[in-house]
């Protein structure tokens, strides 16, 4: 068996940071790439690629077409291309993704459904 690896993001290749002192509560809609260090809590839309950093706590529905995670996600992630989870990672709550990368040590509580989600605003939307 071979050891999964997860490209770990440089900051500086990130459109946009939520700091760690942020704490937040709404609605976030981007399209480029966003990175949360610190506190949400609401609904994640996003075309772009969302990365959650090691001490981030997100409580919300989750969509974009990357997510990596490192921090802790409380409800439903939704990808279009891939969800990594590294080691640091806690996932409460389900996940769709056509790909999803694990690595050991992470904790996922959930069902993990291998598909395309449906994109918001289709016929099928949850």
């Amino acid at each position: 068996m071979s050891d999964v690896q997860i490209r770990d993001m440089d900051e500086a290749d990130i459109d946009t940071i939520l700091a760690d002192d942020i704490d937040f509560t709404g609605n976030l809609n981007f399209d480029k790439s966003l990175m949360i260090k610190g506190k949400f809590k609401g609904d994640i839309h996003a075309d772009g690629a969302l990365y959650i950093d090691k001490d981030a706590y997100v409580e919300a529905r989750v969509e974009a077409d990357v997510v990596s995670l490192k921090g802790t996600v409380k409800g439903d992630v939704f990808a279009y291309t891939r969800v990594e989870l590294f080691s640091s990672a806690m996932v409460d709550g389900d996940i769709t993704a056509p790909d999803v990368i694990m690595e050991s040590g992470c904790r996922f509580n959930g069902i993990c459904k291998m598909e395309s989600p449906e994109k918001r605003g289709s016929s099928n939307e949850k």
